[in-house]
């Protein structure tokens, strides 16, 4: 019985392709060399990539990195997705200037089952290998801990900006937290990677992975970056808690909405990072359409990317009704409200007074009274289609009166009656 090996796309094809939406490769030099190794013996390279499930929900800024596993993925090479169920117990201090609170196992469990079923929207179930640190982390022994420390200097990881900001300033560094880079770094050991990818703000974590490999015998890993993506804003970095993101489980009108509600500048980036468009065609882009055009394009290829081309055109029809036809699509949420809920009266002239502020909490627009009132004054709110910025209005004819509410993108219809 003969076996076919497989065949690769030559060298400098692939780098073309690995490189788009890269922040850096460390070294490229080292990624050329594993490439002409893999394509003369048609064995593919082990392309890992960690990520602690320390929220249940993915969003497009955790996405540029996994489409850049994909990216190796469609090139032949093995994509391993790796859970950090025991990392995700010790907390990655990136970017942290306290101690990041432990998580508990359970909340680690519940985590992780989501992960597996939000990467499978890019990577391919079949061809992903889906592993979990704590398979070889949770056999470790006391002695195992005691050889890995040893790889390590403390100096070493003082020089880590986030450690290294704390200490000159006395705040606490818990002994754990120097202990994560390490784990980290042992599972490019454990899986023998090839390639370690992550964020830019994941590179000393990743270069320890490098140095690990060698002190293990191993050949070092490559490391490839990828940009952080911004939110909405055009400057944070894309978050929840910032409240600037996208999940990748929205609803296809509000994914479509927010995509469309980024600036022109902001397109291109996301074009670059968020889909497979060549730069040249983005360059293309750039100088022969429309912004208008090429952002409703954008959003198109992002909701059929996470929910179906389908759904990606319903989105655009009904986005081009709220917001380009003043219309509002018949699928739109109505909610009834009693005049008393939301603190209305009514007077001699049968007129109904209404606090627009409780409202809006009343029908879903608002998180409380004090956030409606903000969106007030930021001239976000708009009823029949008219920006409103006071907080009461007078409402005239016989009930059940009906507005169409509309803050930023979301929209609701209010059947008020008295």
């Amino acid at each position: 019985m003969s076996f076919l090996m497989p065949t690769f796309a030559p060298v400098d094809e692939q780098l073309t392709y690995l490189k788009k939406g890269s922040a850096e490769i460390i070294r490229e030099a080292d990624l050329r060399a594993k490439l002409e190794k893999s394509r003369a013996t048609g064995k593919p390279l082990r392309v890992k990539l960690g990520m602690d499930p320390t929220a249940p929900d993915l969003h497009l800024g955790h996405t540029v990195v996994l489409r850049k596993l994909k990216h190796f993925q469609d090139l032949g090479h093995t994509a391993i997705f790796l859970i950090g169920d025991f990392t995700g117990m010790i907390g990655d201090p990136t970017g942290r200037s306290v101690t990041r609170p432990p998580l508990t196992r359970e909340q680690i469990e519940e985590n992780a089952e989501t992960y597996k079923a939000q990467v499978f929207k890019i990577l391919d179930s079949q061809k992903t290998v889906v592993d979990f640190n704590r398979r070889w982390m949770g056999a470790f022994t006391a002695d195992d801990f005691v050889r890995l420390m040893a790889k390590y200097t403390v100096s070493q990881l003082l020089e880590r900006e986030d450690f290294h900001k704390r200490f000159q300033e006395e705040k606490p560094i818990s002994v754990h937290e120097l202990l994560y880079p390490l784990v980290q770094g042992y599972d490019s050991v454990a899986l023998e990677a090839d390639v370690e990818l992550g964020g830019t703000d994941q590179k000393f974590n990743l270069l320890v992975g490098r140095e690990l490999q060698r002190a293990y015998g191993q050949e070092s890993q490559v490391v490839l970056t990828t940009p952080i993506l911004e939110g909405l804003d055009g400057v944070q970095k894309m978050s929840k808690s910032l409240g600037n993101a996208i999940g990748i489980h929205e609803p296809p009108l509000e994914m479509y909405g927010k995509i469309m509600s980024i600036s022109d500048e902001m397109m291109w980036r996301y074009y670059e990072l968020l889909t497979d468009v060549q730069v040249a065609d983005i360059d293309k882009m750039k100088t022969e359409e429309h912004p208008m055009q090429a952002k409703k394009e954008l959003a198109r290829r992002i909701v059929a990317d996470f929910h179906s081309a389908h759904d990606a055109a319903k989105a655009a029809e009904d986005w081009a009704k709220q917001f380009q036809k003043d219309q509002v699509p018949a699928d739109v949420e109505e909610v009834s409200v009693g005049l008393a809920e939301i603190g209305g009266s009514v007077d001699s002239s049968s007129r109904a007074g209404v606090r627009v502020d409780r409202l809006l909490v009343k029908c879903g627009l608002a998180a409380s009274v004090t956030d409606a009132a903000r969106k007030l004054k930021q001239a976000s709110v708009r009823i029949d289609n008219e920006v409103i910025s006071e907080p009461r209005m007078v409402l005239t004819g016989p009930p059940p009166v009906r507005l169409t509410l509309r803050v930023g993108k979301q929209l609701r219809i209010a059947l008020i009656s008295w």
